[in-house]
């Protein structure tokens, strides 16, 4: 089954563990299947939000996310760490 994005864009962010996630790629219909099939090839966990989508689509590219979306972002990449089986540098887990 062929990946449709939702809302039919994707915007790929990248996180350093440091400072604050960016905008690396985003586009729309073609170039959104694109960024999905890159990202599926390289194992980044896809995440699905149109709202959140629609809320990143006006940043530019090299772009930091804003202080309003910080807590929806850190909701994305802990779910990305969850479905990775990975927990972040200097994270302690409860034993």
């Amino acid at each position: 089954m062929d990946y449709e994005p939702l809302n039919q864009g994707a915007i790929a962010l990248f996180y350093d563990g440091r400072s604050t996630p960016k905008v690396t790629a985003k586009g729309e219909n073609e170039v959104a299947r694109e960024i999905v099939r890159i990202a599926r090839e390289a194992g980044v966990p896809l995440y699905e939000n149109g709202a959140l989508l629609d809320s990143l689509a006006s940043l530019e590219l090299g772009e930091e996310i804003p202080e309003l979306l910080y807590r929806a972002i850190a909701e994305v990449i802990a779910y990305a760490y969850l479905v990775r089986e990975k927990v972040p540098e200097g994270f302690q887990t409860p034993e």
